[in-house]
């Protein structure tokens, strides 16, 4: 009855991409599909809404992806997710509701993500980004912010990328780009 962050139990380190994650609706199930425990035995909320978006956003990053690929062979579990730093922020810090916002727009596109919208400030799924060229460039800023946030260099940032030889250099360039409009301050 709740919104969960999860991600993609077959994986492998020479897939396109490792990770793939993302915040599922509630009721949502299936067998493939790994889900964070949000909630405890009472039915609190362990992880904010914004948390799962904050954490979905740095776990579909490129730094976060090159990580994990070095633990996965051929599939993805909870040891890898949980061995595997991930930058720590306070939800009051800029960079957090920026990376939160961001991640909502990607996901929250249909009527069913409403409330986890409305959690970090947009009016529903008619802020979702459903344009393909406005849903690269969000996920390249993404990239940039999460990058800066691991206090990687560009050249460390560049090494990264250069890493995933499956993905399209187009957008291993608006990232490294995003990366840089990042730096000058113009992302945030």
């Amino acid at each position: 009855r709740i919104y969960r962050l999860g991600f993609r139990k077959i994986a492998r380190n020479t897939d396109e991409r490792t990770m793939i994650a993302t915040v599922i609706p509630p009721s949502f199930v299936t067998e493939s599909f790994q889900t964070l425990k949000v909630v405890d035995e009472d039915g609190h909320l362990l992880m904010s809404y914004a948390d799962q978006l904050y954490l979905g956003a740095v776990f579909n990053s490129f730094v976060f992806d090159a990580l994990i690929r070095l633990k996965v062979t051929a599939n993805m579990n909870f040891y890898f997710v949980y061995g595997t730093q991930v930058p720590d922020i306070l939800a009051a810090d800029v960079r957090f509701k920026s990376i939160a916002k961001r991640a909502a727009r990607l996901i929250c596109t249909t009527p069913e993500f409403d409330d986890l919208a409305k959690s970090v400030g947009l009016k529903g799924h008619q802020d979702g980004a459903t344009d393909p060229t406005e849903r690269a460039k969000l996920r390249a800023e993404l990239d940039g912010l999460v990058a800066h946030l691991y206090g990687l260099s560009e050249e460390e940032f560049t090494h990264i990328l250069g890493t995933f030889p499956l993905v399209a250099d187009a957008v291993k360039v608006d990232a490294h780009n995003a990366y840089r409009r990042v730096a000058k301050g113009l992302v945030g």
